[in-house]
């Protein structure tokens, strides 16, 4: 997958993620699928805290790329209750690739959301000014 992103084709909404590791520095690459909406971006760690969520903690940017077009963005983490309704949805738009990773179905309530939150962290990305 990650090959084919990088060449621009693949599945619509996929991009790929680059993050520089918070101990190397060195950019670490992964397959993502953001959210995107008239009320901004964001990204989704559905299968958990690990991969790339320690890395976009400490470096508070991120890339997304697909193809030739590259956009750096800033990353900010949302506290749990901002992070239920993403979360929510996004379970409600992959429900076949992440649900298994979730304790909540897409239809109870935002209070179950915000507590899944802390084992599937949510960044809010933003335009930087560099």
């Amino acid at each position: 997958m990650t090959f084919m992103l990088r060449k621009g084709v693949g599945p619509p909404g996929l991009y790929l993620l680059t993050v520089p590791g918070r101990k190397t520095g060195i950019p670490r690459t992964t397959p993502v699928a953001p959210l995107e909406d008239r009320e901004g971006r964001w990204l989704v760690a559905p299968f958990g805290p690990g991969g790339w969520v320690p890395n976009a903690r400490a470096a508070g940017r991120v890339t997304l790329s697909r193809g030739r077009i590259a956009e750096t963005f800033g990353a900010t983490e949302l506290i749990p209750m901002e992070a239920a309704p993403i979360l929510r949805r996004y379970l409600a738009e992959h429900p076949r690739t992440v649900s298994a990773y979730f304790d909540v179905a897409k239809d109870d309530a935002l209070e179950d959301f915000a507590a899944e939150a802390p084992r599937h962290p949510v960044f809010r990305l933003h335009v930087t000014g560099s």
